[in-house]
């Protein structure tokens, strides 16, 4: 799997403790997801590569 389409490094990827399970937070309207749902390619046009220390590099 490439690392474009790995949802777990992905910062939209996050824990819901409702669900007990991950999900994905980017925010799509309805065309949004129509267009993401039949795209050919595995990679995600979303995707973000989470940076834990990001905060942490902010404050110094």
């Amino acid at each position: 799997m490439s690392e474009q389409s790995d949802c777990d490094k992905c910062m939209y990827y996050e824990y819901d403790e409702d669900y007990d399970c991950y999900i994905c937070t980017v925010y799509m309207d309805e065309d949004e997801m129509a267009r993401f749902m039949n795209l050919k390619s595995r990679k995600c046009p979303y995707f973000r590569l989470g940076d834990e220390y990001q905060i942490v590099r902010k404050q110094i």
